[in-house]
């Protein structure tokens, strides 16, 4: 058959595979576009509907809400056209719905989804009329318990709705994903099938090709079995069936002369290798009947060395024991013993040390000058090369053999030192072997002789024994006895340890949970509290607004007594956090300055900070710590002190007996404490007077909180006082601490933020608030309490507000209205907590750069690293302090 016949046939049965293929494709694919269609056009639409109704429902909750809260009849009117446009939209969506749906159980939850939603228009209707009566309170009574427990169960209901169709959607993707994978199945059958027959088409007749030109080829080949070295070549480059034959001639005239060379090598390695046999025969036959290992190693460097044209060679073995760790040099040639001072070399000591360490060769092919010299009557000379070889038995390394050479060694030579020294390991090994049962030998005659000696006294010693044995075995009752007693006391104790971790682990939820509940209403009484001490509208009486101040104060004493009770919490439970840094004393004298000289002033006391020579200028300790304990001790002073002053002396102290320490020392001329109650005044709760008529106020914790964070510290408190004339608190620090600071990152303890614990003044509103004042701001919080109290504050300084209940709505509140300013967070939320709606809300380009502040009255550790990684601008805990939260305001309006 002609080679053109066999190509069109291959190919040709490769195209009516290809059609086949082609048709069945056709086929499938139209069965796979109804399924498309079906889940586009019918499946997504319906899933599409019930998720307008449900955006429509939450939209109407959110513009009901504004109704109710909005006072401009003009922002009234719009907001109802809005809400008439939404019912609008759930209704033509449930008709649509209702037009498609055939199913038992989408027809039966799409007739309550209708009913509820009619229920849900009534009280809103409601709602609506007692507000456009001016009936806010009542309209907004109606909102949370009527409204929102209707539209609560019509947002479920919408939702399994949805589940439904999601099903089904679902259902419809799996079947249209087999015939997918049904098409990628025949696909590649029909692939592979028309692949395979292509190559083999492929195959045959390269197959034929090749076989009727090799019968040319190989009546020329035959002749490449002559052993000539020099044979003539055909120069031809022509392509054709000649130029194939001049190929075949040419490689087998190369294939002649390469087994001429290969043969000449062979011969010469047959004789290298039975010369390499014969010296290694000669050397172990040499070494056998050796018994001292000196000898042995005398005699291998003799036989070795003129054998690889070495000219000199040292031997070194283990010493004593085959398990040494110590070689000696015990055979050498051409040694010379002035120039070479080494005897023993420890294993890692130089490069021979180092080679019997690894167990592993060393070369050097370039020897440095005065390394070593090889010398003879007529002079010295250093060798070209250095060889360093270990000698081993079963990994074992019993000796090294270094060797060096004027010139390089032959491959033959150093294949026969591998092969000589690992003969030699075994005749070591054997001669240590030896060795060790002559030792032992003399050993055990000795031992003999000193157990006949022995014996007599050990038959003395056994009545001993005897008697002693007894006394042990009513010990050993005793023993036994305690050991269970012991055993019942671990168990108890374990059970106790249990028990304490868990009312630990209890008590730091239950402070984590307590933070949260005490801090959000405090939230709303500070933020109300304040705008009406403001009484910016001044219709409030200066009575009402003393009370307004008090409320403030009262609530701020709260907030800083919760603030104390944590901290003593934590370094009850040894879990307060220490950072150690680098701390300047002229920021320690700035902020005592700072923060207590106007108190002083105010109550007409002299007040300053001296500093004495010597003092460092920082020292290495917690900065927060220290402030609060400076801060503890210059409160109580200023308070405690009626006239004359107050003083804070900055020095060192050094003794023989202690390391240097800096030294703050905190005088005052007030009350002072009177002996037996200078103990009891660093115990939690405890004060000088603690009687119900005490003159002055406080929780009598921060003592008992300054002592702990100075052990903290590394230090500690000292006090001096005398009644009636005046205190000093004096606190000792390390220069450098040196104590393990104690960390628990498991233990969620509160922080306070820097200006919440301060107590703000009758503050009114600022020039700097006018730049607020137009600027809106979206409120997301899902405590009506705080969305009243935040409103409130916020409009009074002109800020346009509006709210949403969770972060889910505060979203759809910002699609809504596109104006908004700024966003304050509440994190703690349910449905949608704030750090997910701040990430959502960064997921939209048009909201990257929208400043956004989170709040939350549950301030655990790390919450203000989480709220920036969620994509938060600032982060401010709760209760809120109006003035710094209106200094972030600014900040992110107009920084």
């Amino acid at each position: 058959m002609r080679y053109k016949t066999i190509l069109i046939t291959g190919f040709s049965s490769m195209v009516v595979l290809m059609f086949v293929l082609l048709a069945i494709l056709s086929s499938i694919h139209a069965n796979l576009s109804e399924n498309i269609t079906e889940i586009v056009d019918d499946r997504y639409m319906k899933v599409k509907l019930a998720s307008e109704i449900e955006n429509q429902v939450n939209r109407m909750s959110g513009l009901l809400t504004n109704i109710v809260l909005e006072e401009s009849q003009a922002n009234i009117q719009k907001e109802k056209e809005s809400f008439k446009k939404a019912a609008y939209g759930v209704k033509a969506a449930m008709d649509s719905l209702a037009q498609s749906v055939n199913l038992q159980e989408s027809m039966k939850i799409l007739e309550t989804t209708g009913y509820l939603f009619e229920s849900y228009e009534e009280k809103s209707a409601l709602a609506l009329a007692s507000a456009e009566e001016g009936q806010k309170a009542e309209a907004k009574q109606l909102i949370v318990l009527e409204t929102r427990v209707i539209r609560d169960q019509l947002l479920r209901s919408v939702e399994d709705l949805k589940q439904v169709q999601e099903m089904l959607l679902q259902e419809a993707y799996t079947r249209t994903n087999d015939q997918y994978q049904y098409i990628q199945t025949i696909s590649t059958i029909f692939i592979v099938s028309g692949l395979v027959f292509g190559v083999l088409v492929a195959v045959w007749t390269i197959r034929n090709m090749g076989y009727r030109l090799k019968r040319i080829t190989s009546v020329i080949s035959q002749v490449a079995f002559r052993t000539q070295e020099n044979l003539p070549r055909i120069q031809m480059d022509t392509k054709d069936e000649i130029g194939d034959i001049a190929r075949a001639f040419n490689e087998m005239a190369e294939s002649l002369e390469n087994h001429a060379h290969q043969e000449k090598e062979y011969k010469q390695a047959m004789r290298d290798h039975s010369w390499l046999k014969t010296q290694v025969l000669d050397v172990t036959s040499s070494c056998q009947g050796i018994q001292d290992i000196n000898q042995l190693a005398q005699t291998l460097v003799n036989k070795i060395t003129p054998l690889v044209n070495a000219q000199y060679a040292v031997l070194y073995v283990r010493d004593g024991q085959a398990d040494s760790q110590r070689l000696f040099k015990a055979g050498t040639y051409g040694y010379d013993a002035e120039e070479m001072q080494v005897k023993t070399i420890e294993f890692g000591e130089g490069l021979v040390g180092q080679s019997a360490l690894e167990n592993k060769a060393i070369e050097l092919s370039h020897v440095p000058d005065h390394y070593i010299q090889v010398g003879s009557g007529l002079g010295h000379a250093k060798p070209a090369e250095l060889t360093i070889m270990p000698i081993s038995h079963e990994g074992h390394v019993l000796g090294v053999l270094e060797l060096a050479t004027f010139l390089s060694y032959s491959p033959l030579q150093k294949e026969f030192l591998q092969e000589i020294l690992r003969d030699i390991g075994t005749v070591m090994n054997s001669i240590y072997i030896h060795m060790q049962v002559s030792n032992l030998l003399k050993e055990s005659q000795t031992l003999t002789e000193e157990l006949q000696s022995q014996s007599e006294e050990l038959q003395l010693q056994q009545e001993e024994l005897r008697s002693i044995n007894e006394k042990l075995e009513d010990q050993y009752k005793n023993a036994e006895t305690k050991a269970k007693e012991l055993e019942k006391a671990k168990g108890e104790l374990e059970r106790n340890a249990v028990q304490i971790e868990q009312a630990s682990r209890y008590k730091s939820e239950f402070l984590a949970n307590m933070s949260h509940e005490l801090r959000t209403p405090l939230n709303s009484l500070l933020i109300l509290a304040q705008i009406l001490a403001e009484n910016k509208d001044k219709n409030l009486t200066p009575r009402q607004v003393e009370f307004a101040t008090t409320i403030l104060k009262s609530g701020n004493n709260l907030l800083n007594l919760i603030n104390d009770i944590l901290d003593l919490s934590k370094i009850e439970s040894g879990k307060m956090e220490i950072v150690i840094s680098k701390v300047a004393i002229r920021d320690m004298v700035s902020y005592a300055k700072q923060h207590f000289q106007p108190i002083a002033l105010q109550k007409g006391l002299d007040f300053k900070v001296t500093m004495s020579d010597g003092v460092p200028e920082e020292i290495e300790t917690d900065e927060q710590r220290l402030q609060q304990i400076l801060t503890n001790l210059l409160s109580n002073a200023c308070k405690f002190t009626k006239q004359g002053s107050v003083q804070v002396d900055i020095s060192m102290k050094q003794t023989d007996l202690e390391a240097a320490s800096i030294v703050f020392a905190v005088k005052d001329t007030g009350i002072g404490i009177s002996p037996e109650k200078q103990e009891i005044i660093f115990d939690a709760f405890q004060q000088a007077d603690g009687t119900t008529s005490r003159k002055f106020g406080g929780t009598g914790l921060g003592l008992s909180i300054s002592r702990e964070m100075a052990n903290l510290l590394g230090g500690y408190i000292h006090v001096d006082s005398e009644e009636g004339v005046g205190s000093t608190f004096t606190l000792y620090l390390p220069l450098e601490h040196v104590a393990e600071s104690v960390v628990d990152q498991t233990f969620a303890y509160l922080e306070v933020a820097a200006t919440a614990s301060g107590s703000p003044e009758i503050v009114a509103v600022t020039e700097e608030d006018e730049g607020l004042k137009g600027k809106k701001a979206l409120v997301v919080d899902d405590d009506m309490r705080n969305i009243f109290a935040l409103t409130a504050a916020l409009e009074e300084r002109k800020m346009q507000v509006i709210f949403a209940e969770n972060g889910r709505e505060g979203i759809q509140a910002l699609e809504e209205h596109a104006d908004v300013d700024i966003v304050l967070m509440d994190i703690m939320m349910p449905e949608m907590d704030g750090y997910e709606a701040i990430e959502k809300i960064r997921s939209n380009p048009d909201w990257q750069q929208l400043p956004i502040i989170a709040l939350t009255a549950k301030a655990m550790k790390y919450d203000r690293e989480k709220c920036m990684e969620a994509g938060a601008s600032d982060y401010i805990s709760k209760p809120v302090n109006m003035e710094q939260l209106m200094s972030l305001m600014r900040v992110w309006l107009y920084g």
